[in-house]
């Protein structure tokens, strides 16, 4: 704070009593400032240190620090937002915005408003050091507002030249003022209008002066240049400089649904005017110039669309945004935009209006084709004509004094009779009142006042001039008629003709003809528009009677010998006229003052000696004048009746001939203009046009290239299957030749043999699902993988049907090999087996343990056979378990019960299964169920689902009917392999039990192990 130096600390952040305790310590120790709790809306002192509650938002007001709460239902919080955007407005051009590290966008709204303002902004990108969490500065920065994206260690030395070269533009602000400086500064500041004029084609004179030094000055801090000259210098020699300047100078700041407020009001009161009594054959036409990069026209659009729902007949809709940065129309025609920029959408309008892509966000269709972007300068190019609604919003703070007079009467003009014109928030048109009537004064809504002409010379040409050329004089064309009757009269009615004023219903005066100030004064105090305020000593009583006479009985209203004191202490007399305007069927009622004077100005003496006389020979002087009137009437009667036969005739056919030349006249002015805006209106068109069918080509280039250069042969049918396009690699698979397009695929021969082509490409296109086939040629000789997908357009649905197909056929003879190997080692691997199982019974005694080992041996054997002729890579839990019971010969058994769902085991795992119902089997048949003559043996098995997710497959294998008096004491390999080797191999639990009447054995195994 300039006026206290010092520092203030502020901690945001909720503390405990005990954390608070050791702040006020540590801050007590070190530097002796109080420490205290922060209340909502209290100013932060210089030298203390405040603790804030954790929801605290921090703003600035007078160039002092002020602590607020939020609002409550708030939806989003973004502290750094609002505290910029706060810091903006207090400070203005001297704003320095810094984004460092943080997770999220906040702050890309505030460095938004800080850059409008004219300030600095910076933003921390990777290095050594940081940051930390870089999504707050390249959130900033992708918005292209950030003027330096630098390293935290690198914006001192920055902020120490922004706040330097702040005290240059001051001094040279105060050079300007002085004589021999302020002339060379005023020079260089001309050449530079002049450099830009001639290579840019744009012309900034008519900007504000100090927020154009403004952007110079940050050209001049970028470049490292201390002087004006040395900058004029490097724009002469480097046009791409020139460029930079421009880019800078046009301040492409703005946001979607910027002011809501204001928004909002022009939802509720001014779109439905738009569309009240207008049908389907009706245009509703507006004009936003200034568009930057398109977010305030397409609010516009969402708002006009959101209307266009709710009513029956829809009349066309035209939205015309201009701007002069091709760049910007560019970002604009576009229409995506990044997820940080679409903080004033809500969630309705973005579901309803936007299409998520690739992490931003599309405009839907039906609102991109309500707007049409062009270039045009809204100084230089003539304007468009018949607008309902002109939108130019935060443009004319901008325009110096001299502009704004030029472009608001250009509003006036452009508009139809009661058109709206919206602005920003800190724009107004309080000196151009006789043009428009405020709607909504707070939010800058305002309506064309009718019939009021703006007395504008708007430009004839469309195209500026060219570098180097000079607009040299005009030549003057000699006066017709018509022209010079009006120069004529014109004239008259200035030398001759009297003073008079035009005032609308309230006494508020509109119009001032010349001459005036003898009857009408300005009234000390604010500036005041009232007739009855200005009006001069011994008037204002006689003034008000004829205005309310006039305003009552809409009638002519005369009053004869009011006496008005002059500045030189004499007294004019003066007739006072009162009347409506005519022909005036729309808008404010308007009245004709007129203030006509009785002869020369008189003294005081004068004036009373005049009222004697006017009493005492008042007869004497009416007879005089009335005898030398008859006199001088009956010598004009002869004359006017000699001249009178002359002239009937040739007068007659003169005002016949003078009518139809003024109504000629007349249809071309209108003619001129329509065809003017008509023109304006295709120029405009034909460029979206250009633009559209230049991305067009580049688009069917790209796509023509990627098709020459692809081996797949691809396809792309529409909704009935009709041939659209196809890759050159297609003709080879489908017969097709460049004539086929537009045939059915359906009637055409295809190389592969499937007989349901045409219902498999009808399933897709319904479906949306897409579809993959492996096809032969029929011979068996060449394969193909077909694959069918829908094609989908802009709002994802399925418009046509995109066809694939790849020649696999070495792909398929390898895994034929593949197979031919399996089949080959699976055949060695039981012949391996053979010789182990002959081996061991050459070697071993022929006793129990032997019996044992060769059961074993011919379990793997069987599982090697399922193995070898299993067509999938999977074998079915059924097969092995009647696989193992048909090899002890019980699978006919009355006794046992076998049931279960079909369960594919990966090959992994099939023989660890193979080897505990072996040993289940055997088990049952030396002691179990299938030895006991009352014995039962049930095989179940099931899949269930698990609560922490997937499924488990359940296998039962339960024994009654056989007496057991204790459980076994010791395992051997049999117990071994269910308890262990399943936990181990398949991480399956098991349970094996011993009861009274039998065995229980439950396996519980998870299904993505075993299947």
């Amino acid at each position: 704070m300039p006026e206290q130096p010092g520092v203030a600390f502020v901690v945001v952040t909720h503390l405990s009593p005990g954390r608070k305790s050791l702040l006020h310590e540590i801050v007590g120790r070190y530097t002796r400032m109080p420490v205290q709790v922060a209340a909502d809306g209290a100013q932060v002192e210089p030298d203390h240190v405040y603790v804030l509650p954790a929801d605290a938002i921090l703003s600035i007001e007078g160039q002092r620090l002020v602590i607020r709460q939020p609002e409550p239902g708030r939806r989003h919080r973004k502290p750094i937002d609002i505290f910029f955007s706060a810091l903006a407005v207090d400070q203005g051009e001297s704003t320095v915005g810094v984004v460092l590290s943080g997770g999220d966008g906040d702050g890309t709204l505030g460095i938004k408003a800080i850059k409008e303002r004219g300030g600095l902004t910076l933003a921390q990108v990777p290095d050594g050091h940081g940051p930390e969490h870089p999504a707050m500065p390249q959130t900033a920065i992708s918005t292209g507002l950030v003027d330096f994206a630098l390293p935290a260690d690198q914006m001192g030395g920055r902020i120490v030249e922004f706040a330097r070269s702040q005290r240059l533009l001051d001094h040279m602000a105060t050079d300007s003022r002085r004589s021999r400086d302020g002339e060379a500064a005023k020079e260089a500041r001309r050449e530079i209008y002049a450099i830009l004029r001639n290579q840019i084609g744009h012309d900034f004179a008519g900007y504000k002066t100090n927020t154009f030094l403004r952007r110079v000055q940050r050209r001049m801090q970028v470049s490292q240049l201390n002087s004006l000259d040395g900058y004029l210098e490097k724009l002469r020699q480097d046009p791409q400089e020139v460029g930079a300047l421009f880019r800078d100078l046009l301040i492409n700041v703005t946001s979607f649904f910027r002011d809501e407020d204001a928004f909002g009001r022009l939802a509720d009161t001014v779109v439905p005017k738009l569309f009240e009594g207008r049908g389907t054959e009706d245009t509703v036409r507006v004009w936003v110039p200034g568009c930057a990069t398109g977010e305030e026209v397409f609010s516009l659009g969402i708002l006009l669309r959101e209307e266009m729902d709710r009513l029956n007949a829809v009349p066309r809709v035209q939205i015309f945004a201009t701007d002069i940065d091709d760049r910007a129309l560019g970002v604009a025609r576009a229409a995506r935009y990044p997820g940080a920029m679409l903080e004033g959408v809500s969630d309705e309008r973005r579901r309803r209006f936007f299409i998520p892509d690739n992490g931003s966000f599309l405009l839907s269709k039906e609102v991109r084709d309500l707007c049409i972007f062009s270039p045009h300068s809204v100084i230089r190019d003539p304007p468009f004509s018949r607008m309902d609604l002109i939108s130019c919003r935060n443009l004319l703070i901008y325009f110096g004094a001299e502009v704004q007079s030029q472009v608001i009467p250009t509003f006036h003009y452009a508009l139809r009779p009661d058109g709206f014109l919206f602005l920003g928030t800190s724009e107004n048109i309080s000196q151009f009142d006789e043009l428009f009537s405020p709607l909504d004064k707070k939010q800058r809504i305002f309506r064309r006042r009718a019939g009021s002409g703006s007395g504008i010379r708007l430009p004839l040409s469309v195209h500026a001039l060219r570098p180097g050329q000079v607009a040299g004089k005009p030549r003057r064309p000699g006066l017709s008629g018509l022209a010079l009757r009006q120069s004529v009269e014109a004239q008259v009615l200035d030398r001759f003709a009297p003073a008079y004023v035009v005032v609308n219903h309230e006494g508020d005066v509109v119009y001032y003809s010349g001459r005036t100030g003898k009857y009408l004064e300005p009234a000390p105090g604010l500036p005041n528009r009232q007739l009855l305020a200005m009006a001069r000593k011994g008037l204002r009583l006689e003034l008000r009677t004829v205005f309310r006479e006039a305003l009552e009985s809409g009638r002519t209203v005369t009053r004869e010998g009011v006496a008005v004191d002059g500045d030189d202490g004499r007294v004019q007399m003066v007739t006072l006229f009162a009347e409506p305007l005519r022909e005036r069927d729309e808008g404010e009622p308007l009245f004709l003052v007129l203030f006509a004077d009785e002869g020369p100005t008189l003294s005081r003496a004068e004036v009373a000696g005049r009222s004697h006389a006017l009493q005492d020979g008042a007869t004497l002087h009416l007879e005089h004048e009335l005898r030398e009137t008859r006199e001088r009437l009956q010598s004009l009667i002869e004359e006017y009746e000699t001249a009178l036969e002359e002239l009937k005739s040739s007068n007659e056919e003169l005002i016949s001939v003078n009518e139809e030349l003024q109504s000629t006249n007349e249809e071309l002015e209108a003619s001129k203009e329509e065809l003017q805006s008509v023109n304006e209106e295709l120029h405009t068109v034909n460029a979206d046009l250009n633009n559209k069918v230049d991305a067009l080509d580049r688009a069917n280039t790209d796509l023509q290239n990627l098709f020459n250069s692809t081996d797949v042969a691809t396809l792309f049918l529409d909704r009935d299957l009709r041939i659209r396009s196809f890759t050159p690699a297609a003709s080879r698979v489908f017969n097709m030749l460049p004539g086929d397009r537009g045939r059915p695929i359906t009637d055409l021969s295809q190389r592969f043999s499937l007989a349901s082509f045409g219902q498999e490409l009808g399933a897709v296109m319904a479906s949306g699902q897409p579809v993959e086939r492996r096809v032969d040629d029929g011979s068996g000789q060449v394969h193909y993988l077909l694959r069918m997908t829908p094609y989908l357009n802009s709002e994802r649905r399925p418009e046509g049907v995109i066809v694939t197909v790849m020649d696999v056929t070495s792909l398929t003879r390898a895994e034929a090999r593949q197979r031919l190997l399996v089949a080959e080692l699976q055949h060695r691997t039981r012949n391996l087996l053979g010789v182990v199982q002959s081996v061991a019974q050459r070697t071993l005694n022929d006793d129990e343990r032997m019996d044992t080992f060769q059961q074993r041996l011919a379990t793997l054997g069987r599982v090697q056979s399922l193995i070898a002729h299993a067509a999938q890579r999977s074998i079915d839990l059924g097969e092995i378990v009647r696989a193992e019971l048909h090899a002890f010969a019980v699978p006919a058994d009355e006794r046992i019960r076998v049931a279960g769902p079909p369960v594919p085991l990966n090959m992994e795992h099939v023989q660890i299964v193979a080897l505990v119902l072996h040993e289940l089997t055997t088990n049952a048949v030396k002691h179990g169920a299938l030895v006991h003559p009352g014995g039962r043996l049930r095989v179940e098995w099931f899949i269930r689902a698990v609560p922490e997710g997937g499924r488990c497959l359940v296998l039962l294998w339960q024994e009654n009917g056989v007496p057991i008096t204790a459980p076994p004491n010791r395992s051997g390999y049999g117990r071994e392999l269910i308890e262990r080797a399943l936990s181990y191999s398949l991480d399956a639990r098991t349970e094996l039990s011993f009861g009274p009447d039998g065995v229980r054995c439950v396996i519980e195994m998870p299904l993505a192990e075993a299947a």
